[in-house]
């Protein structure tokens, strides 16, 4: 079992920066590919970024490329998203989640553990 805890949500203004954090709870982080979603209301769940368990591969989804950084530090055990120039679509619950397969993946269903959350709001 992999408990994740995100941090660094809030409400920011258009055009401002926010940085997320997920900590990972074991140490096995290291072999996991990791990834972010998000989930705006009434809307569903998407894919927003991936890492790879070394973190040599990302993905993002088109709509944040360019303004969303994933990196990780596995002697932390801490998943990031860097995330700038935010847009009012970009408010949403963002949720890290971890993929056994160590390998970078768009698709929820490759990711076993999930965090609780982390809400980001911003404002026009």
């Amino acid at each position: 079992q992999v408990q994740l805890v995100e941090s660094g949500g809030g409400l920011v203004q258009a055009g401002g920066s926010l940085r997320l954090s997920c900590a990972a709870s074991r140490h096995t982080f290291s072999t996991y590919a990791m990834g972010w979603f998000r989930q705006a209301p009434g809307k569903e769940r998407e894919f927003v970024a991936s890492i790879s368990w070394s973190g040599g591969t990302t993905y993002y989804v088109d709509s944040v490329k360019g303004r969303f950084t994933i990196s990780r530090d596995n002697a932390k055990n801490t998943v990031y998203l860097q995330m700038t120039s935010l847009k009012p679509e970009d408010t949403a619950v963002y949720y890290c989640a971890a993929n056994p397969t160590g390998w970078a993946s768009t698709d929820d269903d490759d990711y076993v553990y999930w965090g609780q959350g982390t809400q980001v709001t911003v404002s026009s």
